[in-house]
Parts: structure tokens; sequence; C-alpha cells
């Protein structure tokens, strides 16, 4: 089972920026997608977005045009770049891996970081 570190967490004002790192455990050239999620306060985590091992990319609509998921599969590690962040992203942001017809496995969430957006 794929283990998972995330950081680059903090506390920003409306319209700044954070980049969010996740170290993963096993090369993920191997992986066929990974993606970004986050959980707010109260409310159920949600998918962010996503980037397959060839690079094509997808993102929820509140996060379009602000948000950029890459990877170096060098490092094992994926990236999401968050510029013009709003209250509202204020989450918890994981990374875990990604495929379409179920969730990841339950155990294999990391401890996530915080992003906390001051208005």
């Amino acid at each position: 089972q794929v283990q998972l570190v995330e950081s680059g967490g903090g506390l920003v004002q409306t319209g700044g920026s954070l980049r969010l790192s996740c170290v993963v455990s096993r090369s993920t050239s191997s992986i066929n997608a990974m993606g970004w999620y986050r959980q707010a306060p109260g409310k159920q985590r949600e998918l962010v977005a996503t980037i397959t091992h060839n690079g094509e990319t997808w993102y929820t609509d509140s996060v379009m045009d602000r948000f950029t998921i890459s990877g170096d599969n060098a490092k094992n590690t994926v990236y999401l770049q968050m510029t013009g962040l709003k209250p509202d992203d204020t989450a918890v942001y994981y990374c875990n891996t990604f495929q379409p017809t179920m969730p990841p496995p339950a155990s294999s969430w990391g401890q996530g970081t915080q992003v906390t957006v001051s208005s």
C-alpha cells in the first residue's frame, strides 16, 4: 500500500498562493493517476485535481484556472500550486491515488496538510 506525506500548507490571506507537495512511497510513474483532495470542516472530502501518468490533468470547477497539479516522477512527488486563494479553499488537503470507479482505500490516507485562507 502506498504511503503519502503531504506538506506545504499554511495560513494565507485572500489572493495569496501556496504550493503543496506530496511525497509518494513508490514510483509515481507506476501509478495510473494521482489526485489532490480536500476536506473542509463539516463537509465531505472532495476531489480537487487529478493528473495521469502521461500528464493529463483535470480540475473541479471551483479551482479551475487557479490551481495547477503537476508531478515529478524522478522525486516521486506530486504538487499542487494554488493561486488566487479564497476563504472557501480553507480545508485539509490530501493527495492519494485516483481511480474513476472506486475511492482510495480508507487506510491509505496520509495526515494531510492544513490550508487556511483568511478574509
